[in-house]
């Protein structure tokens, strides 16, 4: 149903109650000194619970959704020995400084001295959510690839997770995930049911994900490739590579908005590239510019580009047209998806990009 340019998705009359959380807080709390885990348990807001940072030398500190900075869980310090007892209810870290509880979504990250001491944790919430999908569920039925983009903490890699289950267990699709940090399928051997019937491939250090990528597809057949954070420039023309093999990609990549990408020359491989290109004098008049201008060097990889502003607001990027409007100073119109005061999800078309909420 639409209206002046709106249009209300169809979802349940409760859609809250269609959201559902799983976030296994118990198992992440055990690995938390006994006095964080008390005050933790009786914190009113551990629903929100986003990480807590364990410093050596500082007081422990605990981060929620939607709020800026974070609070101290007590006036004493984190010691060496609370570490280690963090360090050893964790599995072992990666290349990449990262482990996580078996089991669990849930992600412990290093900081180490330059003796390779532990000196630091980042130990942040996993969350399964089901029913976020219903935000891009109608672009998941064109069978095009979409990547998002946005700041940390908006939720990106628990879209990537649900958007597996759906692919696999709604559209009957054969799904492959390539978890380099098993953050999208969980730490241990057997992938968190969150991603459903999705296939799971690990990565065994973060500079091996683009190989990774081609040998799921070399080896295993897939119709979808699920793939997060892609970073590098090895990544990126992986990801070329195996779209044009037909294969449907969903990716994340550092970055807040579509400009991010197409300035960084490592990503901008993924929305076509941009090269400088010279014009002759008629053409510089008909298009009322410059002889010298920037052009979109070849086809997106990506079809679609989401740039998440938060949790609840997403900015929808078709790659192409946008792409090319940007690089002639241009302003595309663009697709808002949000939920309102209902959790209804209200997509608003042919949006000014300029227009869109900060």
């Amino acid at each position: 149903m639409s209206l002046a340019g709106i249009a209300f998705c169809q979802a349940p009359s409760d859609v809250a109650a269609h959201i559902m959380v799983q976030d296994d807080l118990d198992a992440f709390l055990q690995i938390l000194p006994c006095d964080l885990r008390d005050n933790l348990l009786n914190e009113p807001r551990r629903g929100q619970l986003l990480e807590v940072i364990l410093d050596l030398g500082r007081f422990p500190e605990a981060r929620y959704l939607g709020e800026f900075g974070g609070c101290y869980l007590r006036n004493t310090k984190v010691s060496v020995k609370e570490l280690e007892h963090a360090q050893n209810s964790v599995g072992s870290f990666g290349g990449d400084n990262r482990a996580g509880i078996e089991g669990t979504l849930h992600r412990i990250s290093a900081i180490r001295s330059r003796k390779g001491a532990i000196v630091g944790l980042t130990c942040r919430v996993g969350r399964a959510v089901s029913g976020q999908v219903d935000m891009v569920s109608d672009l998941l039925q064109y069978g095009k690839s979409i990547l998002f983009v946005g700041k940390p903490g908006v939720g990106k890699t628990t879209v990537m997770r649900e958007i597996a289950r759906v692919l696999a267990d709604e559209f009957h699709k054969r799904v492959v995930i390539v978890d380099t940090s098993n953050e999208i399928g969980g730490d241990g051997n057997i992938p968190h049911s969150a991603i459903g019937g999705a296939r799971r491939m690990q990565v065994p250090e973060p500079s091996m994900q683009h190989r990774v990528m081609i040998e799921a597809v070399e080896n295993h057949m897939p119709e979808v490739i699920i793939v997060d954070e892609i970073g590098t420039e090895a990544e990126t023309h992986a990801c070329r590579s195996i779209a044009k093999r037909g294969v449907m990609l969903i990716g994340t990549a550092h970055g807040e908005r579509l400009q991010n990408i197409i300035k960084n020359p490592t990503l901008s491989d993924l929305v076509g590239g941009v090269e400088t290109v010279t014009l002759g004098d008629g053409e510089a008049r008909a298009r009322s510019c410059q002889k010298t201008v920037l052009e979109r060097q070849a086809s997106p990889t990506f079809d679609f580009l989401i740039e998440m502003r938060d949790r609840h607001y997403w900015v929808t990027h078709q790659t192409e047209k946008s792409v090319d409007m940007l690089l002639r100073g241009k302003n595309p119109q663009v697709e808002v998806r949000r939920r309102d005061k209902m959790f209804k999800v209200v997509i608003e078309k042919s949006k000014a990009y300029d227009k869109c909420d900060s």
